[in-house]
């Protein structure tokens, strides 16, 4: 049978690993605060990330580079894995080092970031994107399987690492179109909820734009991610962006906007609140939309 470790569970990270327990895997998982671990139902739990050396397979889902960075040496001190499947967003040249010291002692990484909040997760929605060793991503491809609808090989090293942060700079540039259309709409007299009705149903609408349509709607941004989230995935983007020599000017003009709706204190919000700043901008009061 495969051991399978799973290190850091969060909301995305429990997500994951319900999705694994209910495929019928077997998980032992480790969390800093015990008491999140304790709580998913059918996992073992781990005292230290050290109990999980020498499994088939250990999963990481952390919220950033440092501590990604952290976990992995802790658990390649304590003698590795045969592979580490890190589904963190974190920085290209942060994994890489992570990637030339697991290399060395015998544990490949797959870099294997989601798209998808934990409802997608839950909701059996939610997408991989995969880098690494071809011979590691082929042994654990059928547990990555279980974790959402499609699973994405794109080559060996940091190359998933770049897909996802090209992901989540269209996710910001989107938000803020959507944005300032919705703004400019209702200053002409229109309700939101019927332009966005108009444009889900138009060539333009997609599964991403009528997901964020009740939040614009009804000004409701419970997060599924936050704008301090992403402000960290446009830093990563941009950074990578001028590493590769690639103009991404409408991504760099983006994040200034983002990181302006987080000074003014919609940092732990959904970032669709992008909408509240931009009408702010063009003197609109926003009521919501029942």
């Amino acid at each position: 049978m495969t051991r399978i470790g799973w290190i850091g569970v969060g909301r995305m990270g429990a997500a994951l690993v319900a999705r694994l327990i209910a495929a019928g895997h077997a998980v032992t998982v480790y969390n800093r605060t015990r008491a999140k671990a304790e709580a998913i139902s059918g996992a073992t739990v781990a005292d230290a990330i050290a109990d999980l050396a020498g499994f088939n397979v250990v999963f990481t889902s952390l919220p950033d580079s440092p501590q990604f960075a952290e976990v992995a040496t802790a658990l390649l001190d304590a003698g590795g894995c045969r592979v580490l499947v890190d589904t963190s967003t974190v920085a290209p040249d942060v994994s890489q080092r992570v990637r030339d010291r697991a290399a060395a002692e015998g544990t490949a990484l797959l870099a294997a970031p989601v798209s998808g909040n934990p409802g997608a997760v839950a909701a059996g929605n939610a997408t991989l994107v995969v880098s690494g060793p071809r011979e590691a991503f082929d042994e654990v491809s059928g547990v990555l399987g279980a974790l959402g609808r499609a699973v994405s090989y794109v080559g060996e090293g940091e190359s998933a690492r770049v897909a996802k942060l090209c992901h989540n700079i269209v996710l910001g540039v989107l938000t803020q179109a959507l944005a300032e259309v919705t703004v400019m709409a209702e200053k002409a007299g229109i309700p939101r909820a019927t332009f966005l009705g108009f444009l889900n149903d138009s060539v333009v609408g997609s599964t991403f734009t009528r997901y964020k349509t009740p939040a614009l709607v009804g000004l409701d941004f419970t997060p599924s991610f936050t704008t301090e989230l992403l402000r960290k995935d446009f830093d990563l983007g941009l950074a990578a962006a001028r590493a590769l020599q690639a103009p991404v000017p409408l991504a760099a003009l983006t994040h200034q906007l983002i990181q302006a709706a987080v000074a003014t204190g919609h940092g732990q919000e959904d970032f669709a609140a992008l909408l509240v700043e931009q009408a702010r901008a063009a003197g609109l009061d926003l009521e919501p939309e029942g």
